[in-house]
């Protein structure tokens, strides 16, 4: 059985032409196919439409609302929390992604030594500025977070189950899925493909997602801003000494004539400094126990043999 997992939010005038496609994809998988509809408190009709359709439909389908607008990420990991499987992909309900492409991705699962394949983008509709801003955030992201990211990031992406249990495993707040997918490792496979104009509305993902993005992503796998903060302390420190030893010279040798302006300039470098390294250290601290509390697995097993007989009894 392989598994198709759709999140949906506003995505009614899509729909109709998304299930013909999830028709043909039955036929090319030999019709075992089970597709996941995660309604993620669309504010549209697209949960009615999907409820008066589906019953139509020949593939086996399963229709989840959840209360309300929780992320793409979250109705992602609910999507695959209800699937069955053993073979998983993502599906965005926009129609960008061909079908061809989940069909290989699935296919892959079955037939090739992979447990992940990840769609990667070979070329964007996107405007000039757009497609330049997408550039510099991946590219920030894979120099700064996660240098095992692939370059333009991941829309799409097939599991098995051993990846999708190790996915739903890591009941995580405030992260992203795709960091995770990363994070989690097993043997890849990275497909491309261009991605499709969009036909009916606009991309959710503005500037504001986009940061906040990267702030999660920041915060949860890598320590960057606390080593940052205390590389900067510490660069203070050692720089204020230099300046408080030039200062001193000059007022010893006389030309630093106004009372107070030595001891006060000496305070505000050296202190200052020396809290943002406090702040660095008790950092790390935190971000030691922060990791803690997110309770990931400190090894997943991917392989498991056993060779030669077993001792007697």
């Amino acid at each position: 059985m392989f598994s198709v997992i759709v999140p949906v939010y506003r995505n009614e005038a899509t729909l109709g032409a998304l299930l013909d496609r999830l028709d043909s994809m039955y036929e090319k998988l030999d019709q075992s196919l089970e597709v996941v509809f995660v309604v993620d408190g669309s504010p549209d009709r697209s949960y009615t439409i999907l409820d008066e359709a589906l019953p139509k439909r020949r593939f086996r389908a399963h229709l989840v609302l959840l209360s309300r607008n929780f992320g793409s990420f979250a109705a992602i990991r609910m999507g695959l929390a209800a699937a069955k499987g053993p073979y998983f992909a993502v599906m965005a309900a926009d129609l960008q992604e061909p079908e061809e492409l989940i069909v290989d991705f699935l296919r892959s699962l079955q037939n090739e030594p992979v447990d992940i394949v990840l769609g990667i983008r070979s070329s964007r509709e996107d405007p000039l500025l757009s497609k330049w801003m997408a550039g510099a955030f991946w590219h920030v992201y894979r120099r700064l977070i996660q240098q095992s990211m692939p370059p333009g990031g991941v829309d799409v992406f097939g599991c098995n189950q051993q990846v999708r249990d190790a996915l739903v495993q890591l009941n995580e707040a405030n992260s992203t899925l795709v960091g995770l997918l990363v994070w989690v490792g097993y043997r890849r496979k990275l497909v491309s493909y261009p991605r499709l104009p969009r036909l009916e509305g606009k991309s959710a993902w503005g500037a504001r997602r986009k940061l906040r993005y990267m702030l999660d992503s920041a915060y949860a796998f890598s320590d960057m801003p606390i080593m940052f903060l205390t590389v900067v302390g510490l660069a203070g420190v050692c720089l204020s000494c230099l300046c408080g030893l030039m200062v001193s010279i000059v007022w010893f040798a006389g030309f630093i004539t106004v009372k107070g302006y030595t001891p006060l300039i000496l305070t505000i470098l050296f202190s200052t400094s020396l809290l943002l390294l406090g702040m660095g250290i008790i950092g790390g601290y935190v971000w030691r126990a922060f990791e803690n509390t997110k309770q990931r697995p400190l090894f997943l097993p991917m392989l498991h043999k056993t060779y030669g007989k077993e001792d007697p009894p």
